[in-house]
């Protein structure tokens, strides 16, 4: 297993990677970079654990939308320009940020 250094919002990741599969990492790590400083640039969020979440929300919802070419739940797009889905559209989405929210206990509010 090969370990690859990786830049993910300013901070420094050492990252195992199996041989070969480098540009794989790299690509994914682009996409996890972007998502997450789209969400801290647009200044609501400023907890870097929050942005994680946030981000890894709406690359699943990318995910499954390209496995799935079922109609999706319509994106709401925030005044500050961050992609989402109302859980009026979507019950699951209601559903998941109450599990997020009990998980982050006294921490506060995903949203």
């Amino acid at each position: 297993m090969k370990q690859v250094e990786v830049q993910i919002m300013g901070q420094s990741y050492l990252l195992g990677c199996p041989e070969g599969g480098e540009q794989r990492l790299l690509e994914a790590v682009e996409k996890v970079d972007t998502a997450m400083c789209r969400i801290r640039d647009a200044g609501k969020v400023k907890a870097r654990d929050r942005i994680a979440v946030l981000a890894a929300l709406n690359l699943a919802f990318d995910v499954q939308d390209q496995r799935a070419p079922v109609v999706a739940a319509p994106a709401v797009v925030e005044p500050n320009g961050v992609r989402g889905v109302s859980s009026e559209d979507d019950p699951r989405i209601g559903s998941l940020l109450a599990r997020l929210d009990k998980a982050l206990g006294e921490d506060g509010r995903l949203l």
